[in-house]
């Protein structure tokens, strides 16, 4: 291909090029495809220093270089977790997969809405499958933290066993695990977040976890659209078993932040710059509840202010995507800067100094950025 004759120093001006002109230009889900193969060529721009030393964290007893991580969704089917970790990312998460390969979804079904930087989609967990996503991962050295988002197939005659399954197979080849149960896109998967239903799950998926070769970190991923007897019920339900944390939070089923806007309307889950005061509050409302329990606070970093407050409401990592596609790759590096300098203004050694600095405060409701 002719991207693959560029000298090294014209890839990164095109990529870059690339993401923030023509691909905004395409078809959503045709950009996307483009972002990865480009991802694939080799035409990213790569970390040219190590992180600094304020960046290292601990997270479920792994290592993290820097704590800023690709959310799921973005490599599904593990294409390119190495240039990611090249790019500089502290940790990547793949998926979400599925024990069968799916199409998820018709298209159209991956839409921006401009004005507020937000994306909706109704993908419908579209991935290749167990088999080739595991095939890709045995034996990959990424230069990072590697997580698995495990889903369900949407006509699964028992959601749980899908998760066992995912568990069993990929528990050998990842740093870390996430159930990813809550997604708006695959029907009745969210009623897994209702307590007698996550205790089933969380003791089928612990127990596969226990069988494994090796002890691998499992995280649970849940909704931001919880009330707070929601989320009572499930502080209740992970109290006292082995789970390792939480992810929150998945995409939004509202639209109260982007009312009347452009694709609005639009069936799916919204991320991206319009999810964050919800998120991030949901962020602190879990973190209150769950006490010292290891979080990943995902969900509308769009900046690094915002990944800032995310740390400040309770986060120990965050990751990111959706902002990408409007504020450009070189947004990676603004937002690790920008935790180093918040480091440096509070007199701290590590950005573990930030985590819950503003819990209360965003848990109230009394922060909205």
């Amino acid at each position: 291909m002719i991207f693959s004759r560029l000298s090294p120093l014209l890839r990164v001006p095109l990529l870059k090029t690339l993401t923030r002109d023509a691909l905004l230009r395409m078809d959503p889900e045709i950009a996307h495809g483009a972002t990865v193969n480009a991802l694939k060529l080799g035409l990213a721009p790569e970390q040219d220093a190590p992180d600094p030393p304020e960046l290292r964290t601990s997270l479920c007893g792994l290592e993290l270089k820097n704590p800023v991580g690709m959310a799921a969704g973005f490599d599904k089917n593990a294409e390119v977790p190495k240039p990611l970790a090249r790019m500089g990312f502290g940790m990547v998460e793949v998926g979400t997969v599925t024990p069968r390969p799916q199409a998820g979804n018709e298209r159209p079904r991956l839409f921006r809405v401009p004005e507020a930087e937000g994306v909706i989609n109704r993908m419908g967990f579209n991935n290749a499958g167990h088999d080739t996503v595991f095939a890709r991962l045995k034996g990959a050295h990424i230069g990072a933290i590697l997580g698995v988002n495990l889903g369900a197939n949407k006509d699964s005659p028992d959601f749980v066993v899908d998760y066992v399954l995912g568990v069993s197979r990929f528990a050998e080849v990842a740093d870390y695990l996430t159930v990813n149960i809550s997604s708006p896109n695959t029907p009745g998967l969210r009623n897994l977040q209702s307590d007698e239903a996550l205790k089933r799950l969380l003791s089928e998926v612990l127990k596969a976890r226990s069988k494994a070769s090796v002890r691998v970190p499992i995280f649970l991923k849940i909704a931001p659209d919880l009330d707070e007897t929601q989320m009572d019920g499930i502080a209740k339900s992970i109290a006292g078993t082995d789970l390792d944390g939480l992810i929150v939070s998945n995409t939004t089923v509202s639209r109260d932040a982007v009312m009347g806007m452009e694709n609005a309307t639009q069936t799916g889950g919204l991320s991206g710059k319009p999810l964050f005061n919800l998120s991030t509050r949901r962020l602190a409302q879990m973190r209150q509840r769950a006490g010292s329990l290891p979080i990943i606070g995902v969900g509308g970093i769009h900046s690094p202010e915002s990944a800032v407050q995310k740390f400040e409401a309770g986060a120990d990592a965050i990751q990111l995507y959706s902002a990408l596609v409007f504020g450009g790759l070189d947004l990676l590096d603004r937002i690790k800067r920008g935790l180093v300098a918040a480091v440096r203004a509070e007199g701290g050694n590590s950005v573990s100094d930030l985590v819950g600095l503003k819990t209360d405060r965003w848990a109230a409701g009394t922060i909205e950025i």
